[in-house]
């Protein structure tokens, strides 16, 4: 089998479904799959390969292929701007043929519309459900042939939409094992960071979107003193971290760190956050988050949003839930985590032995004998 996968996106990028992206080809590749990923030829500040990058396996072809880049004018078009990057995108696709023997494998509704048009067999991975566009967006995905979706949330909203179930597949995001799973102590990995060691800490790793809810988070620490606990965020542009630093004086902003980096990040924790909305569809019911899967191999307890999203992978067994978008609530389970070490190490080890059935070969397993069928 040959796949394509096309990627309408600046890669590699500093977000987490650019190594989604290449982690999966990686996967493909190492199931034996003839695999390529094709994307736009972008400027971009990152200089690193792909590989080098997200540390992995340099065993695919990236091609890129030459399209205006309008990024460079986002200062000026803002979403214009994008629309016009997909549709130069689009074009330049419109003229290439393959051999019909090739599946075509792709995030973007617009690259799943124009190869099953064309007649190639096309598979679908959906991220998210468009509530204000829903009917363009079904129209674009109707003569997909398949379609991999990363939540129950995102399955029901196509079956209501006539999607047949048997050309749906529920695939979560997963993680890699091996590389999360290494041997270094808090201490250890609190020196690489410059952090104290005597603290108790509380750490969010991800972008700062408002649909994530770290803003409850950092709301949360007008709750908890100092001396009981110090929160740490990873992530951020420059500009959010900047403001934020004035606002929140005794949070310690660590701004963007590389996601290969995340394995050891992750264990300077005394208790990892997952604060998302219930105020956004895809917070509330589509989302499978990439770090999710990452704090779970992590041997760290988890405190997260009592979501349905979340609730398809956590439970009161692995994890603390927490009423969304309430940071008083929010402080008082992180506050009873970091109390309790009984159940701290329970929670925490229920959820290791839980992720081993969410990494990224069985997902690719999975996927590639669905789309065999």
């Amino acid at each position: 089998m040959k796949i394509i996968y096309i990627a309408d996106a600046r890669i590699p990028t500093e977000k987490a479904h650019g190594y989604q992206i290449c982690k999966m080809c990686e996967e493909f590749s190492n199931a034996g799959t003839e695999i390529e990923l094709w994307i736009p030829e972008r400027n971009n500040k990152i200089t690193d390969s792909a590989f080098g990058y997200y540390n992995i396996k340099n065993n695919f072809k990236i091609k890129k292929l030459k399209s205006f880049d309008f990024s460079k004018y986002d200062k000026f078009l803002r979403s214009f701007g994008y629309y016009m990057q997909s549709l130069f995108f689009l074009i330049k696709l419109l003229f290439i043929k393959l051999n019909k023997d090739t599946t075509i494998y792709t995030r973007d509704t617009g690259v799943a519309w124009l190869f099953s048009i064309k007649n190639y067999k096309v598979v679908y991975e959906m991220h998210s459900y468009p509530e204000t566009k829903k009917y363009l967006f079904c129209f674009f995905i109707r003569r997909v042939n398949k379609i991999v979706v990363i939540s129950s949330g995102l399955k029901n909203v196509l079956l209501k939409n006539n999607i047949l179930e048997k050309n749906i597949l529920i695939a979560y995001d997963g993680v890699d094992l091996e590389k999360f799973n290494i041997n270094i102590s808090k201490a250890e990995a609190r020196k690489k960071l410059n952090l104290p060691e005597d603290t108790k800490i509380f750490l969010y790793a991800g972008l700062f979107d408002e649909w994530k809810g770290y803003l409850t988070l950092l709301q949360a620490t007008k709750f908890i003193n100092k001396k009981e606990a110090q929160l740490v965020m990873i992530g951020g542009d420059k500009d959010q971290v900047k403001k934020l630093k004035k606002e929140y004086p005794n949070v310690v902003f660590l701004g963007y760190l590389p996601y290969k980096t995340l394995p050891i990040n992750q264990k300077v924790a005394d208790v990892l956050i997952l604060p998302n909305s219930g105020k956004v569809a895809i917070s509330k019911f589509y989302t499978s988050p990439l770090k999710l899967f990452s704090y779970m191999s992590s041997q760290r307890p988890i405190v997260a949003s009592d979501l349905p999203s979340l609730r398809e992978i956590l439970n009161e067994d692995n994890a603390i839930l927490v009423k969304p978008d309430d940071p008083k609530e929010l402080a008082k389970k992180i506050k009873i985590i970091l109390s309790d070490q009984e159940l701290s190490d329970k929670i925490s080890e229920q959820a290791f032995r839980d992720v081993m059935n969410y990494t990224w070969q069985k997902r690719t397993n999975n996927i590639l004998s669905f789309i065999k069928k």
